[in-house]
């Protein structure tokens, strides 16, 4: 079988979603530790992002993302029409191996994970319309004022609480990928799982707080 069969393959499409989904997860690491420099003010928080948008190398690393984002959601996409096409002919197969096996995965956030990527999706859309490309304020460095831009973007309570939602659907649908990128890895095993399943769960609760954190600071700031 040549490589890109391989990675046509089920198996292959749950790897690369998987590898893609991982590499999605340590942006939003990342990202969000450059976003809570904002709590350090507005000097730290606006060098930082300077330094950011600056570096020759951001274009090639937001066409990397870019790419990355994009494999992410065809390759589940294909997935999901593939699996839906099958469902005809291996439902009674299906039926049987859920009997057979007590301790499936399959859950709310695992049977919602085109819903909720579609959700993200939509929201990636608009944080980019709203604060790459939104209203342009400057320092007196001459350095773009990324900091006024949150406070103005956060004064507002319905754009507070848009934020809020959609960092739960991400959250959601976090809960269920990483433990199943472990899986699609090869790391799953009766001693492993749980522990997989929980690390996943743990990790997403932390990044979804983090990045809820960041609204609602921004809103009691702009208010005092």
């Amino acid at each position: 079988m040549t490589s890109h069969k391989a990675l046509s393959s089920s198996v292959g499409t749950k790897f690369l979603i998987a590898l893609t989904g991982l590499f999605l997860f340590l942006f939003l690491v990342s990202h969000l530790a450059g976003n809570l420099l904002f709590i350090a003010g507005p000097d730290q928080f606006n060098h930082y992002g300077h330094a950011l948008i600056s570096n020759p190398l951001i274009l090639f690393a937001e066409a990397g993302l870019v790419a990355i984002f994009l494999l992410h959601i065809v390759k589940t996409v294909a997935m999901f029409v593939g699996n839906r096409g099958a469902r005809p002919e291996r439902y009674a197969a299906k039926k049987w191996a859920r009997t057979k096996n007590k301790r499936s995965r399959k859950s709310l956030s695992s049977t919602t994970m085109i819903l909720t990527g579609s959700i993200t999706l939509l929201f990636v859309i608009t944080h980019l319309v709203t604060f790459k490309f939104g209203a342009y304020y400057e320092t007196a460095d001459g350095i773009r004022d990324l900091y006024r831009l949150q406070l103005a973007v956060f004064s507002d309570p319905t754009y507070v609480f848009f934020y809020l939602v959609c960092m739960g659907v991400i959250g959601f649908h976090l809960w269920h990928g990483i433990s199943s990128a472990a899986q699609s890895f090869g790391l799953d095993s009766p001693q492993w799982t749980p522990r997989i399943v929980w690390t996943g769960q743990l990790l997403t609760a932390v990044i979804t707080a983090g990045f809820a954190l960041l609204p609602v600071y921004t809103f009691v700031v702009g208010r005092n």
